[in-house]
């Protein structure tokens, strides 16, 4: 296949200035580079072709050959990489935002000829268990009064048979002979120098010469935990209580993970809740209502308060019982409750002749004009 144009190559023209050269390497490389695209022998080509575009382009010396004599006048000189002609790849990639471009796309790891490249990480350094997650239901009022709660999940374990060395007894873990210890190989491609996890170790950096029969290396084994969970007054519909050291084991004698309880209240038949305070709903009838009178009701924790209900008590109106709705800490929300006026189905013979002769007596208005909304809102 005939070499294209390097110009082309780079989609910019010949009287591009450096900058737009260097912005147009830039792009494609990014997006043709092999690790962004593993197998992908097209790509591969495509991120070659680019390199070697770049390098005769950005060099005064080679552009030059290159636009009088074409290809004839610069073979021999790509494809050597002479790291002389540039003062870092960093100045290519716009200095700083370099490293946070290639470890978002490549998972970080540059470095190796570049100057001012970044070690590998420890891989033999303790490192925190996962944090694991457990979600339970609970009913509306242990979640308004708090309650404590058994739950059963599973988690890693340091192996007590290796101590969590994942070595069997009287042997040991030797550092990887594939990556000297760091946990990754570095290879060039280009330009670039990139990090990948070893594969002859995982990314740990050593390998067990003999692993532990219990727990086959890894220094962990899978159990099943039951633990008390305490869940405090007031919870609110998925909120989270978090247990310190109760997720997985740590690795090389880090700390074990967290766990964190998710909480799911189910709805209860009669009350509802807003911040610290309850809401109910309460049937009187229309006798109650207008005359007035005296009701018993349950709250959500069982106790009967008498409630006054004012004579002449329109439906829908609120009545405030203070220090009956959800506890925090030293204080109380309220309860609310609200009257519902019953109108009654069925009258027998008396009830109908007596509400016949209160509509006698009271008068019936056979006109009446709508209620205002704002008096509606305030109810």
């Amino acid at each position: 296949m005939a070499k294209r144009d390097y110009y082309e190559v780079l989609g910019v023209p010949k009287n591009a200035s450096k900058d737009d050269i260097k912005k147009a390497y830039r792009r494609l490389a990014i997006q043709y580079h092999p690790d962004k695209n593993p197998g992908n022998k097209d790509a591969e080509e495509k991120f070659k072709e680019a390199t070697e575009a770049y390098e005769i382009l950005s060099d005064d010396q080679k552009k030059s050959a290159y636009d009088q004599f074409g290809f004839a006048g610069v073979e021999g000189m790509g494809g050597g990489h002479d790291w002389s002609n540039f003062r870092g790849f960093e100045d290519i990639f716009g200095g700083g935002d370099f490293s946070s471009i290639f470890d978002t796309i490549f998972g970080g790891g540059f470095g190796g000829g570049f100057g001012g490249g970044r070690s590998s990480r420890n891989a033999n350094g303790a490192r925190q268990g996962a944090n694991l997650r457990s979600d339970i239901e609970i009913s509306f009022k242990d979640a308004v009064f708090g309650t404590k709660v058994e739950i059963q999940y599973s988690r890693n374990e340091s192996c007590p048979a290796c101590h969590g060395t994942g070595a069997a007894e009287g042997s040991g873990k030797k550092v990887c002979p594939a990556c000297q210890g760091s946990g990754q190989i570095r290879r060039s491609q280009g330009f670039f120098s990139v990090a990948s996890t070893c594969p002859n170790c995982g990314g740990e950096g050593y390998i067990i010469e003999r692993p532990c029969k219990e727990c086959g290396g890894s220094g962990v084994q899978r159990k099943r935990q039951k633990i008390m969970v305490t869940i405090p007054a007031g919870v609110e519909n998925g909120r989270r209580v978090h247990i310190p050291r109760q997720g997985d084991a740590g690795v090389n004698g880090g700390p074990p993970g967290d766990l964190y309880v998710f909480i799911r209240v189910k709805p209860h038949e009669y009350f509802e809740r807003q911040d610290l305070d309850l809401y109910c709903a309460v049937p009187v009838s229309i006798a109650q209502a207008s005359l007035g009178a005296e009701i018993h009701v349950s709250t959500l924790d069982k106790k009967t308060i008498k409630v006054k209900v004012p004579s002449g008590i329109q439906n829908g109106k609120m009545l405030r019982i203070k220090n009956e709705g959800v506890p925090s800490g030293s204080r109380r929300g309220d309860l609310y409750i609200k009257l519902m006026v019953q109108v009654p189905e069925r009258l027998s013979k008396r009830g109908r002749e007596l509400m016949e002769e209160l509509s006698r007596v009271e008068g019936e208005n056979d006109s009446p004009k709508p209620i205002p909304l704002s008096v509606l809102a305030g109810s």
